[in-house]
């Protein structure tokens, strides 16, 4: 097992990308991906007949093009009549070989959704430690899904199955435009499924594995989408405690979609928080120190820390803190020292900077407090304007520094004994001072012009 803390995550799922895109197990022959296909068909099954449903089914290959295939067979002498549709889909060039590998996987996905009722497996999407999800098609209001469902190994665990349930039901909660939507939780004998909305768009984790970093603007765009739908389910009373790169999907249109909910947990849920506490539930590059504590009041505050994180990762390329495993990864967030962002990327503006600062206060106390609070200041990003709050704050224990430097420099100093003598001297040379001597001269002859001018007029 690797050391790399992102191999250890209990949490992290793969990210949306074509199943067979640099796929090392690709079949070396055509002989190769039948065999395999046909370990994952049904004994008995006619193989041509499977794989000419389900090349047609995936749009690899036309219904004309498996029929010309077939009468190239009919037709050939006796030798070629034995060749399998398989062969021939692929030196007719309908087909690759590297297509092939796809087969096998929506054959397993078939017979695994084949169990939920009204719904068609067209592949899989993605798969962690929890579960697998699936695209699929709902076939009452013929619209396409994603279907996550929960391994056979934990649908005897009554824990694995109520967190499951958990998540269905606390995502069904949420309706807002920048989360993804759940439409049904349930299961049908010992396969538990969790219905949603399928995105088709990439993750921002996706991004930044391609790009290694955003630009400042389109970064507080997509924070401040999230923000938004964190706005929301903070209002109804849910945490979602692991927000991450991978969490957060961006549609075809560029709509921001906060995804997820396994961690989700209600404020007011005293029993799970008691249950829970003590333990260490999040993702290790983006957990907030009071989650690695186990704390048993996880807050808003909680959530802000972990997007503060994502952010630091988005506009600086780096997670915020690393480590050889996820406790001292997890240590650093409790004891670590922030690298400011603007240090790491020369590029970012200040205030930028302030607003993640502010984000990833160690004390929960530091941070903004609602997400509402922490819109405001991305708002102003966003117009190139100043963080009113962050920015505050920043000015605040500035002058606090300021203060403290002064008065240590006082007490260091002393304060003269005799205050007056200095300030006597000071009157003296300004009685003394040319301008003054002038000033008092004229007033004299003003005075001695007045008199003289009396006695005259008399």
């Amino acid at each position: 097992m690797s050391d790399d803390p992102r191999d250890n995550d209990p949490n992290k799922t793969a990210p949306i990308a074509d199943p067979t895109a640099g796929d090392v197990n690709a079949p070396s022959s055509v002989e190769d991906a039948e065999r395999k296909l046909q370990e994952a068909a049904k004994s008995g099954t006619n193989l041509d007949t499977l794989v000419g449903r389900l090349v047609v089914e995936q749009g690899l290959a036309t219904s004309d093009e498996v029929k010309h295939c077939l009468e190239l067979r009919r037709q050939s002498d006796e030798d070629e009549s034995n060749r399998s549709l398989m062969a021939l889909l692929v030196e007719r060039d309908y087909v690759t070989k590297r297509q092939l590998t796809r087969l096998r996987e929506i054959l397993e996905a078939e017979r695994q959704g084949q169990k939920i009722p009204g719904y068609k497996i067209l592949g899989e999407l993605g798969a962690g430690a929890m579960a697998k999800v699936y695209k699929a098609k709902q076939l009452s209001l013929n619209r396409e899904v994603a279907i996550k469902i929960l391994p056979k190994k934990y649908s005897q665990n009554a824990q694995f199955i109520e967190r499951f349930y958990a998540e269905g039901r606390a995502a069904a909660q949420l309706n807002h435009p920048n989360i993804v939507q759940a439409f049904d939780v349930g299961n049908t004998g010992d396969t538990y499924f969790f219905v949603m909305e399928y995105v088709a768009g990439r993750t921002v984790h996706d991004d930044i594995q391609e790009h290694k970093r955003y630009p400042e603007k389109e970064a507080v765009n997509i924070i401040i989408q999230v923000a938004e739908a964190l706005e929301h389910a903070h209002a109804k009373g849910l945490i979602h405690r692991d927000v991450k790169p991978k969490n957060v999907m961006i549609t075809r249109e560029g709509v921001v979609k906060l995804a997820d909910m396994g961690l989700a947990r209600a404020v007011t849920d005293l029993e799970a928080a008691e249950a829970e506490k003590g333990k260490a539930f999040g993702t290790p590059y983006y957990i907030s120190p009071e989650q690695i504590r186990g704390e048993m009041n996880i807050g808003p505050p909680a959530d802000i820390y972990s997007l503060g994180a994502t952010l630091y990762h988005m506009v600086t390329g780096s997670v915020p803190y690393e480590g050889k495993n996820p406790s001292a990864v997890m240590h650093k967030h409790l004891k670590g020292e922030l690298v400011p962002p603007d240090h790491v990327n020369p590029k970012l503006s200040p205030g930028i900077s302030e607003v993640i600062e502010m984000m990833m206060a160690r004390s929960s106390r530091k941070r903004y407090q609602t997400a509402t609070d922490l819109l405001v200041d991305l708002r102003a990003l966003k117009k190139g304007e100043q963080p009113p709050i962050a920015h505050k704050e920043v000015l605040a224990a500035d002058d606090l520094a300021s203060l403290a430097a002064a008065e240590a420099a006082a007490q260091s100093e002393g304060i003269p004994e005799d205050a007056t003598e200095g300030s006597g001297r000071a009157i003296s040379d300004i009685l003394l001072s040319p301008p003054y001597m002038i000033l008092m001269a004229l007033l004299v002859i003003s005075v001695i012009l007045n008199i003289f001018l009396a006695l005259y007029s008399r």
